[in-house]
């Protein structure tokens, strides 16, 4: 039997895992994860309210729950209380990394560092109840934000700012961060982007939904679109990609619409890139951005004309980062883990029994599925190498030898008490499931399990 740890339960490691034992009968799958619920991304990054992508969790259940899948969450890799990348090599035949991007890239402007500056993925992480969010205030005297990005990150964010409680309340999100929200006093969400519209990021069915936000009006400018060539002609626009002719189409029918009288507004904007957090007291009081034009070859040029927004919140949605883990060798250009299809490469040569999948292979790009493409290429090579592999003497279970290093895993009944005790506290609250926010009641649940 081939036993093979995945370290990442998010898509790109159940997909590992799927592919591994749905093409060897003999492979033994143990799904390893420093936190101890399931899922990564799908549970902690899509917004509590796209009930049908959280869906996605079931299909990832079926693969953690086949009998030669494994979970054990609770567990570190790399870091000062983690077991060392060296020593996991020496409990498993073969090692693939699946851990993402957890980091986010930065503006690199001045102010970015003022109280009331954040990335969207910290706010994502406070509504979402990561355990490692704080509540930061995030929401305290805010009237007006910026989200700075024209992905479906930043909609998602957005979204989540002017999103009445009324429609939040029957999802998962914890009972602090839907406290906060019903209690904000944000009326102006600025949403911007140094490129045109045709060149967002964010998917037509995203971006429609801001429309349909009860008591919120999208506003766009229609001199701002003009700006972008797409809009010059007719046939121009025809000849975009199908996701960006339709975006392009919503975008003109709300800034054709005439205004309303509503509490709430979404201001869409294009050709605005920032160049600096302004700060009254050490907080942020706005941002100030030039005005950007197409420079004829898919990017853009400053024109030296400037703008100030006024702000009392900042998210900068502007792509994700890998990270390095201690023990393996890491691109800090690319922030990936440098690989030959999935084959971790050190030294310039490929280190017997190291893979990598998702994100820290290839970088932030793609949406779920592209996961699977990417997964079964490195299962591919590892399946490849594993007659080789199978020579390498590991233990009968690598269980003991965790325990050994003062790690206690949480198995896969600590997270089915993790998601009793979460439906038992929506029901005290009149809600339905309700996430548990912090390390010590998401350990005390699965304890009781």
């Amino acid at each position: 039997m081939l036993r093979v740890a995945v370290v990442g339960s998010g898509p790109s490691g159940c997909y590992t895992a799927q592919s591994l034992v749905q093409r060897d009968p003999d492979v033994q799958v143990d799904v390893l994860d420093r936190l101890p619920c399931p899922y990564g991304l799908v549970r902690y990054g899509v917004a509590p309210d796209h009930e049908k992508i959280k869906s996605l969790q079931n299909n990832l259940r079926t693969v953690l729950e086949h009998d030669r899948v494994r979970f054990l969450g609770g567990v570190a890799v790399g870091g000062p209380r983690g077991i060392p990348v060296k020593r996991l090599r020496e409990l498993y035949h073969a090692v693939v990394y699946c851990v993402g991007a957890a980091t986010d890239r930065r503006l690199g402007i001045p102010g970015e560092h003022l109280t009331g500056s954040w990335s969207a993925t910290e706010f994502v992480s406070w509504y979402s109840a990561h355990p490692d969010a704080v509540d930061e205030g995030f929401l305290r005297g805010v009237r007006s934000a910026v989200v700075i990005g024209l992905g479906n990150v930043a909609v998602d964010v957005t979204r989540m700012l002017v999103r009445g409680v009324g429609e939040l309340r029957p999802t998962d999100m914890p009972q602090g961060a839907l406290d906060a929200l019903a209690a904000s006093g944000v009326t102006d969400v600025h949403m911007v982007g140094r490129r045109g519209p045709t060149q967002a990021r964010f998917t037509t069915k995203e971006l429609r939904e801001l429309g349909g936000l009860p008591g919120t009006e999208v506003i766009v400018d229609p001199r701002e679109l003009a700006l972008d060539p797409a809009f010059a002609e007719p046939s121009a626009l025809s000849a975009l990609p199908a996701v960006q002719r339709r975006n392009a189409e919503v975008l003109r029918d709300w800034a054709a619409a005439p205004p309303r009288e509503v509490d709430r507004r979404i201001r869409m904007r294009f050709f605005l890139r920032p160049v600096e957090v302004l700060g009254q007291d050490g907080r942020v009081a706005g941002v100030r951005f030039e005005r950007t034009a197409p420079d004829g070859h898919g990017g853009v040029t400053g024109t030296g004309r400037f703008e100030e927004v006024p702000a009392q919140l900042v998210l900068r949605s502007v792509g994700y980062r890998g990270v390095p883990l201690e023990g393996l060798p890491f691109d800090a250009t690319r922030g990936t883990v440098p690989h030959l299809e999935g084959r971790i490469v050190r030294d310039g040569v490929a280190s017997p029994g190291e893979y990598v999948a998702g994100w820290i292979k290839r970088g932030p790009t793609g949406v779920i599925g592209t996961n699977r493409p990417c997964a079964k290429e490195t299962v591919t090579s590892l399946l490849a190498d594993a007659p080789a592999l199978a020579s390498q003497q590991v233990p009968e279970d690598p269980l003991p030898a965790l325990r050994a290093a003062g790690i206690e895993p949480v198995p896969w009944q600590g997270w089915l008490a993790i998601e009793r005790a979460e439906a038992d506290l929506g029901a005290r609250l009149g809600r339905n499931v309700v996430k548990l926010a912090n390390w010590d009641a998401l350990l005390g649940a699965a304890r009781s399990g």
